[in-house]
C-alpha cells in the first residue's frame, strides 16, 4: 500500500510539474496573466483614441491593462512614464525631438526617429517602439475667407501681419520649442494680437465661430477637411516630422514578452487619412473614443 501511494504522489508530482513547464513555454501567458500594464497618454482626442488602441491590443494578447488616459501635456505625460506611473504611451517624434530631447528640428522622418530612439534609451531608458506611417505635424490654419482678405498663406506672411490676428491654441503651445517661441525665433519679428489658451478640443470652434483668426492645427486632425480650412505653408520648415509611436519602459518590455509584438501590430494601419477620420469620428460627431478605437480595431482585424 505504501509503495503504491509512494508511486501516486510521484505522478501527480509528474503531471503538476508538467502543467507549469507547458504553462510557462506559452509565451507571455504567465507575464499577461499576473502583470498590469498601466497605458497612459496625453489630453486631446487622438491620444485617447490612439491610447485605447494600445490597451486594447494588449488585452487582446492576454494582458491586465490599467488605463490612465487624459494625464495631461507632455511634461505630465514624460513624468509619469519616467516615474512609473504608467508603461507606456503614445508620443510623437517630433515631441520628441524638440520638446523633451531639445534637439534642433530635423526635416527627415528616419532621422528624427533614430535621434528621439537613441536619446530616450540612452537618457531615460525609454524605448520607443515602430512609428506610424502618419505624420500629425503642427500646422497653422484660417478659414478660406479670412485667409484670402489677408492675403496669408505662409507663415511667413502671417509673420507679418501678426500684431492684427487672433489666434487660439492648446495652453503648451505658448512654451514649446516648437510653438510661439519656435515661431518667434524661426519668423523673425512675430507678435499677436492676443494668443488664446483653450482646451485643445475647442480650438476650432473658436475659429469657426469668428474668434480667432488662426488656430494651432495638426496633421490629423479631422476638422481639416470637414471645414475646408487652409493650411499655411511652414516656408522656413519649422516644425519637424511627427510619426506617433509606443514609448515604453525597458523594465516593463523586458518582464513583459510579446507586449511589443501587440504594440507594433497597430503602426502600419494609421495614415494621415485614417486618423483624420478617427479623429473627426470623436470631436466631430461625438462619439466615445473608446467606441471608435475598437470599431476601427475590429474592422482592421486587430481584435
Amino acid at each position: 500500500m505504501r509503495r503504491f501511494r509512494r508511486l501516486l504522489i510521484s505522478s501527480l508530482l509528474f503531471l503538476l510539474s508538467a502543467t507549469l513547464v507547458i504553462a510557462c513555454a506559452s509565451g507571455g501567458g504567465e507575464n499577461a496573466a499576473n502583470t498590469t500594464i498601466k497605458v497612459g497618454s496625453k489630453d486631446f482626442t487622438e491620444a485617447f483614441i490612439i491610447g485605447e488602441m494600445y490597451a486594447l491590443s494588449l488585452e487582446k494578447a492576454g494582458f491586465q491593462v490599467e488605463r490612465k488616459l487624459n494625464l495631461g501635456g507632455t511634461p505630465v505625460a514624460q513624468a509619469a512614464l519616467q516615474s512609473g506611473e504608467i508603461d507606456l504611451y503614445p508620443e510623437y517624434t517630433g515631441t520628441g525631438l524638440l520638446t523633451i530631447l531639445k534637439e534642433p528640428a530635423m526635416a527627415d522622418p528616419q532621422q528624427v526617429f533614430d535621434k528621439v530612439a537613441s536619446g530616450y534609451k540612452e537618457k531615460y531608458d525609454l524605448v520607443w517602439l515602430d512609428p506610424a506611417p502618419m505624420n500629425n505635424t503642427q500646422a497653422l490654419a484660417m478659414t478660406e475667407a479670412r485667409a484670402a482678405e489677408l492675403g496669408i498663406k505662409t507663415i511667413s506672411d502671417l509673420a507679418a501681419k501678426a500684431n492684427q490676428l487672433i489666434m487660439v491654441g492648446p495652453p503648451e503651445f505658448e512654451v514649446r520649442e516648437d510653438g510661439l517661441p519656435g515661431i518667434k525665433a524661426k519668423y523673425g519679428n512675430f507678435e499677436l494680437k492676443e494668443y488664446k489658451a483653450v482646451d485643445p478640443g475647442l480650438r476650432y470652434k473658436a475659429l469657426t465661430d469668428g474668434e480667432a483668426d488662426v488656430t494651432v492645427a495638426f496633421g490629423t486632425d479631422g476638422e481639416i477637411a470637414a471645414f475646408n480650412l487652409v493650411v499655411l505653408q511652414d516656408d522656413k520648415q519649422l516644425f519637424p516630422p511627427y510619426q506617433v509611436a509606443p514609448v515604453v519602459r525597458q523594465e516593463t518590455l523586458d518582464a513583459n514578452p510579446g507586449l511589443a509584438d501587440a504594440l507594433n501590430a497597430i503602426a502600419p494601419k494609421l495614415d494621415d487619412a485614417t486618423m483624420q477620420k478617427l479623429n473627426y469620428e470623436v470631436s466631430g460627431k461625438q462619439r466615445e473614443p473608446a467606441e471608435v478605437a475598437k470599431e476601427f480595431m475590429t474592422q482592421a482585424g486587430l481584435l
